[in-house]
């Protein structure tokens, strides 16, 4: 009789661990291909067609950035709280918020100068997400209250908050009955980097934030002990680590990030608040950030590889016309995949033969 036995290396497959990225996302196009088969498309037509239209043209490329922008906002926000080992899951809600914040700004002082008006969006975008974040943060640190549940209940709440405003006082008259407010000003509109392009400055935002954050975890003390209490929570408190503020703190740092993501979307790529904005970026960040194992860097390029795949299944929806729900599809069949793969680099399986 012949068995399979699963043995825990005794350190983690580090020279293997890109292939096995690499292998999970082979296998889940393959998959994906697969999908195509059942529903009577050619799966190599397919996927050239998904990665051409993502990555095949100047307008290709620069979609993925402008949509890479808000899901590495958000990875940033969600990969904060968990490396406290606190499962945030309303980077959705805390984009909602954001844009909510940053709409009424905008719609406030529309005539202010650009250099008052922008600081003044972004404060406000931040205290909307970071609230939305702070107080699933203080129920769980203050009463022991599953985040996870809290913070996906929030997610609704943010969404049917903003779609209120929308719907009802913010609503612009001259819509024709469309759910969307009045255009923003110039001066709370988050500009193109340069003429010809529709890259826009969020992107040095991006990088300025997450430069900041790959500091804070390298290099400070706070990042050191965010890493050691989610390693290990017993011998934090052991050691007199204020875990409880923390995670009020990362909760609110996380939303905060997040609601920027809603900021740079409605004012930078539709420049109104509309429903449409709410594309699933908060819950593309969990992917993003659980590939990335955390990374800032590499949060950067699983968002623009993320954003890519959403391009290219456009690309797909328009040439082969698929269902735009194969997108998300695809992404959850790449999470499971690498996460399966990911097994390997820890664990080994060997055959044992039993008389």
């Amino acid at each position: 009789m012949t068995t399979f036995r699963v043995k825990r290396r005794q350190a983690p497959l580090t020279w293997g661990a890109c292939l096995v990225l690499v292998g999970g996302v082979v296998l889940a196009l393959g998959a994906s291909g697969a999908l195509l088969a059942l529903q009577g498309k050619s799966p190599a037509q397919g996927l050239v067609l998904l990665l051409t239209g993502a990555f095949g043209s100047v307008w290709a490329l620069e979609d993925c950035v402008i949509k890479a922008i808000p899901i590495f906002l958000c990875s940033l926000g969600v990969a904060v709280t968990f490396r406290l080992q606190i499962w945030n899951i309303g980077a959705e809600g805390q984009f909602a918020l954001g844009a909510v914040g940053a709409t009424w700004a905008a719609l406030t002082f529309p005539d202010l100068h650009p250099a008052l008006l922008l600081p003044i969006m972004f404060s406000a975008a931040a205290l909307a997400g970071g609230f939305w974040g702070f107080v699933p943060g203080v129920l769980r640190a203050g009463l022991g209250v599953n985040e996870i549940i809290v913070t996906l209940m929030f997610n609704y709440l943010g969404i049917l908050l903003m779609e209120a405003l929308v719907y009802g006082p913010w609503k612009d008259p001259a819509s024709f009955g469309m759910p969307m407010t009045p255009l923003f000003s110039n001066g709370a509109t988050v500009s193109a980097i340069s003429e010809g392009t529709a890259i826009h400055w969020g992107v040095v935002v991006c990088l300025i934030v997450g430069a900041a954050l790959s500091i804070v975890f390298r290099f400070t003390r706070l990042g050191f002990v965010l890493q050691a209490c989610g390693e290990n929570v017993k011998a934090a408190r052991y050691a007199r680590f204020p875990y409880r503020r923390l995670i009020v703190l990362v909760m609110a740092v996380g939303g905060v990030l997040a609601g920027w993501a809603g900021l740079m979307e409605a004012s930078a790529t539709v420049g109104r608040l509309q429903p449409s904005i709410m594309a699933g970026y908060g819950y593309t960040a969990i992917i993003v950030a659980w590939l990335a194992r955390l990374s800032p860097f590499r949060i950067a390029l699983a968002s623009f590889l993320l954003a890519g795949l959403r391009v290219g299944v456009e690309n797909l929806q328009l040439e082969l016309q698929v269902p735009a729900a194969f997108g998300g599809i695809v992404e959850g069949m790449i999470l499971i995949f690498v996460l399966a793969a990911g097994f390997f680099s820890t664990y080994s399986l060997s055959l044992i033969r039993r008389p």
